[in-house]
């Protein structure tokens, strides 16, 4: 999860979508290079925007009606993109029933290592992208058929794993001091990851849990297919939706997509037998919406989210990952993005998000891990000793809650420190980080919180596999009820609920939980789509800087909730290691995992203005003025901010 919004104004970031007609994607895109908004843009030239009403075919008569050119449907949030005039966006701004949004940039989160910074996209790097966008593409399976990638390493494709070879190996390895990325002997047949062990994924895997019939849609910048990854008949379907696209994906310039689907899903495998992805017999839709850059624009996001909703049942897709982010301009509820999310969890599909990389300032999580109904992943290192727990920590880049409608985020964390996994060594990352690449392997090694959303992501597979019959609010809750506060050797909690949620994901444990209804209680996704009721969470801040839980009950409502470990005042030491303790128990249970209905009009304590500083007016809502927002808010987002390997 280590790239950030890269991309224009037009563009979204995990990979940028383009224009309609060339034209006005090269208005559009020009405006966002130069950080210009629809206000301050060429008015000769139209701008995308996303046209809401009641319903999709509302939405596109009114359209329609001001002559504007329609770019796709959105029924997923009853929207249409169109490229409006001036005009033609101010007579349909002043149309009763009508909302408009500006389209938006969001980006990818993964980062690279230390020194990388957004000076990467220069004429070098550019030429260099060119040059990969042609080398690095070999195609994914389509609905119709599969092609198979060519060889492009020479890692074997299926190991040779007998009675013999195997316990010898594993002898070997368990006497190693190995770190992530690093093989035995023979690093082809012997190649390691650690984070399925970190989190006990290894173990469901040895017992049979795979993953095996589930569907996991990733929605990234496409699929470069390494043979040693086995993928094969395992992927259903592919989608490139850049640009208002609908054909098959046949590449993957950027890496990004490549590296966080293999930690999810991949099904390469080390001599031992032992499986480097998560969820390795898993099936897959992949749906690209950024471009060879990372960039990407909120249109294609929404539009891949659309085709996976519209496919779900063609395909049994039961979670999404959404390793991208972009920083919130406005509530939840009037994200155009978080109303797509919220509609796919509604539908029934878990969907999983990177929290971000900007941490670990407070309030800095992402669009749409922001969406409270979600399971959004902040992300665990560690610190390059895989077999020694105690000096595991939380990345300093993790982004941290609470959310500005007061929701605890993230709700766990996951292994998302120098994390290897595929890529091509023509890739647009790999040619900008060349060190990171191993080029024998074709694996690179990256650090995000896209990193660790993808290795959730294969964990929500596995527990699907186990009980096909969980809702998504049920995994929600076991993911919480399972997982591992980080404590100290006295025995109190390291990190704030509002740094590390309910703590280190446990994947044995969340397969064999049977707890449910200790998630988004208090909440009502139907009413909140629908615009009736909107939700708020138990987060606050004191007139100290002090972040807290509200006691959401009784006479005592709105006040702090006592409790260990629920209040932060960014005192938490990020460089030491602690111990993820396995019977913690938080003393006021799941308490912070509840909402309450925005309308009962809870006044933020002694009306204390977030430390951040946040100015609503000049963004919320999107379609009440006539002008955009400023330039700074309408600047690109990033899959991930660019962060060093931890």
């Amino acid at each position: 999860m280590r790239t950030r919004l890269l991309a224009s104004a037009v563009s979204l970031a995990v990979l940028s979508l383009c224009g309609v007609s060339a034209t006005a994607a090269t208005a559009a895109t020009a405006a966002a290079a130069s950080g210009t908004s629809a206000a301050t843009a060429d008015v000769t030239q139209p701008l995308l925007f996303i046209v809401q009403a009641d319903s999709s075919e509302r939405a596109r008569a009114r359209v329609q009606a001001v002559h504007a050119q329609i770019e796709q449907p959105l029924e997923i949030i009853h929207a249409v993109s169109a490229y409006l005039m001036p005009w033609q966006l101010d007579e349909l701004r002043h149309t009763r029933g009508v909302r408009v949004y500006e389209d938006r940039a969001i980006g990818t989160r993964g980062s690279l290592l230390g020194g990388i910074t957004s000076s990467l996209t220069s004429t070098t790097n550019q030429v260099t992208s060119a040059a990969n966008n042609a080398v690095a593409s070999s195609a994914v399976g389509t609905v119709t058929s599969q092609v198979v990638a060519p060889v492009v390493s020479t890692v074997v494709s299926t190991p040779a794993v007998s009675a013999i070879t195997s316990p010898v190996v594993a002898a070997v390895s368990q006497n190693t001091a190995l770190t992530d990325g690093t093989g035995v002997a023979a690093p082809t047949a012997l190649y390691e990851t650690d984070y399925t062990m970190l989190v006990g994924a290894d173990t469901l895997q040895q017992s049979g849990v795979t993953g095996k019939g589930v569907t996991i849609a990733v929605l990234d910048t496409g699929l470069w297919q390494d043979i040693s990854q086995n993928y094969g008949g395992r992927i259903l379907a592919s989608v490139d939706v850049l640009n208002g696209g609908s054909g098959p994906v046949t590449s993957d310039p950027y890496g990004h997509g490549t590296h966080v689907t293999s930690i999810a899903a991949g099904g390469a495998q080390n001599l031992a037998g032992g499986y480097l992805g998560v969820a390795p017999k898993a099936n897959l839709v992949i749906v690209r919406a950024f471009d060879g850059e990372g960039a990407g624009r909120y249109v294609d996001v929404i539009s891949g989210l659309n085709w996976i909703v519209a496919h779900q049942s063609q395909y049994n897709i039961r979670v999404v990952n959404l390793s991208f982010g972009a920083p919130p301009q406005s509530y939840y509820w009037d994200d155009p993005l978080a109303q797509a999310v919220m509609a796919a969890w509604q539908a029934g599909i878990v969907v999983v998000a990177a929290a971000g990389n900007e941490g670990p300032n407070p309030m800095t999580i992402d669009v749409p891990g922001n969406v409270p109904y979600i399971i959004t992943v902040g992300a665990l290192t560690d610190n390059y000793t895989p077999y020694d727990p105690s000096d595991d920590r939380l990345a300093s880049f993790s982004s941290t809650g609470p959310t500005y409608e007061g929701f605890v985020k993230p709700e766990l964390v996951s292994p998302g420190g120098h994390i290897a996994a595929s890529m091509s060594s023509t890739s647009y990352l790999a040619n900008i980080d060349p060190n990171s690449m191993n080029p024998t392997e074709q694996m690179f090694t990256m650090s995000g919180t896209s990193m660790a959303a993808a290795v959730t992501t294969g964990v929500v597979a596995l527990m699907i596999q186990s009980d096909p019959t969980l809702t998504p609010d049920t995994i929600k809750c076991r993911l919480l009820m399972s997982a591992r506060p980080a404590v100290t050797t006295a025995g109190g909690l390291a990190y704030s609920v509002f740094q590390q949620g309910a703590g280190l994901m446990n994947a044995v444990s969340a397969v064999n939980s049977s707890a449910t209804g200790c998630a988004n209680l208090g909440l009502d996704i139907n009413a909140d789509l629908a615009g009736t009721e909107h939700f708020g969470g138990p987060a606050n801040q004191d007139a100290n800087g002090n972040y807290y839980i509200m006691n959401l009950n009784g006479t005592a409502w709105g006040q702090a909730q006592p409790g260990d470990g629920l209040s932060w005042s960014q005192g938490y030491a990020w460089n030491q290691g602690y111990s993820w303790s396995q019977g913690y128990t938080w003393s006021q249970g799941y308490t912070w995992s509840k909402g309450y209905t925005w309308s009962r009009g809870y006044t933020w304590s002694k009306g204390y203005t977030w430390s951040k500083g946040y100015t609503w007016s000049r963004s919320v809502p999107w379609w009440n003025t006539s002008s955009s927002a400023s330039s700074s808010q309408t600047s690109p987002a990033s899959i991930e901010s660019w962060v060093p390997n931890q």
